[in-house]
């Protein structure tokens, strides 16, 4: 089954109001006149969201950039109330956001987010129509115990808990080996298969084959030009969400670009 390969920046938190106007600005002329068969997502800081929605929606910018979309980093389980430092779904709908990464391994290990809590932020974001971008990934510690198979399959049934067959339909899987993380170390592309294999059969599982053919999984750590084909030719890998190596616009289309080319 074909699917549409997504390219997601996570640009975690760098890039102020300024520096977003600058690399869409460079992304956008790098771009003029390919045809990328892919869908671009770009994942700037909350207070950055006002500036990318503006110049990709409201200043004129060329078909280009109705090509990109725009991804929040996170979001809140609640709607709204005393919750002070939380963004809620509806706020970031304001500012033409479509997907939202949720629990991404820093927000688990930093920010101590649970199976549980994140399942409750995919209902919600689902609830205002957002599409989940849905991370999960091991250790090196849980890899070399041999337990790779069981952290997965955990973090997929416990995050997509009571999700309906509809709503997963809308979601994105990443998948993020926690030690390829800002590391330097990539998976090899015969690791980063065979895990995204092994979710697949986990969603396969759960909802049956066809849901199971139609998900797209992206590999996340370390991602860089250089071996994005690699990774992308794999048979299960549809995508990319890219940290460090987004934040430079030359950098994050030669992935976009050697990860589509035939």
């Amino acid at each position: 089954m074909s699917r549409k390969p997504i390219f997601a920046a996570n640009w975690k938190m760098n890039k102020g109001a300024l520096e977003t106007e600058d690399f869409i600005k460079s992304f956008l002329s790098k771009t003029q006149g390919l045809n990328l068969p892919a869908d671009i997502v770009i994942a700037p800081s909350f207070v950055s969201l006002p500036k990318l929605a503006d110049l990709l929606h409201n200043s004129n910018p060329g078909k280009n950039a109705h090509a990109i979309q725009i991804a929040a980093q996170n979001c809140s389980e609640f709607d709204s109330g005393a919750y002070t430092g939380e963004v809620s779904v509806l706020m970031l709908r304001e500012f033409f956001v479509h997907y939202v990464i949720l629990g991404h391994s820093e927000r688990r290990s930093i920010f101590g987010e649970t199976d549980a809590a994140i399942n409750a932020k995919i209902k919600k974001a689902r609830e205002a129509n957002l599409k989940p971008i849905f991370c999960i990934g091991e250790t090196l510690a849980e890899r070399e115990a041999g337990k790779l198979e069981s952290v997965l399959r955990t973090q997929v049934t416990e995050g997509l808990k009571d999700i309906s067959e509809k709503d997963l339909s809308d979601i994105v899987i990443a998948y993020e080996p926690v030690w390829a993380i800002g590391t330097g170390v990539t998976a090899s592309s015969e690791q980063a298969q065979d895990a995204h294999a092994f979710v697949r059969s986990v969603i396969a599982d759960l909802y049956g084959s066809e849901p199971a053919a139609k998900i797209r999984i992206q590999y996340g750590g370390s991602v860089k030009p250089g071996n994005a084909a690699e990774l992308m030719a794999c048979p299960d890998i549809d995508g990319a969400l890219i940290g460090g190596a987004a934040l430079d616009p030359q950098s994050f289309l030669e992935i976009i670009k050697n990860g589509t080319e035939e």
